[in-house]
């Protein structure tokens, strides 16, 4: 039986990444990095690895892009 998924179609770097956003004493949130997050092949849902649950704050889904040094 062939793969029907090609690697050209799924990226192998996420294209998200998620992160716990909790806010303190009404200061600028904390952002945490929790997972990572790829599209499906047919571009109509996402497939979200967590490495942590978190117990509050919220979960925020973000364009991943290159750290600058």
């Amino acid at each position: 039986m062939s793969d029907t998924k090609s690697s050209e179609t799924t990226p192998k770097a996420p294209t998200h990444v998620a992160y716990q956003v909790r806010d303190r004493n009404g200061q600028k949130g904390f952002w945490t990095r929790i997972g990572s997050v790829w599209p499906h092949a047919d571009g109509k849902g996402f497939n979200i690895q967590l490495d942590a649950v978190p117990l509050d704050g919220r979960i925020t889904l973000r364009v991943a892009t290159e750290k600058k040094d």
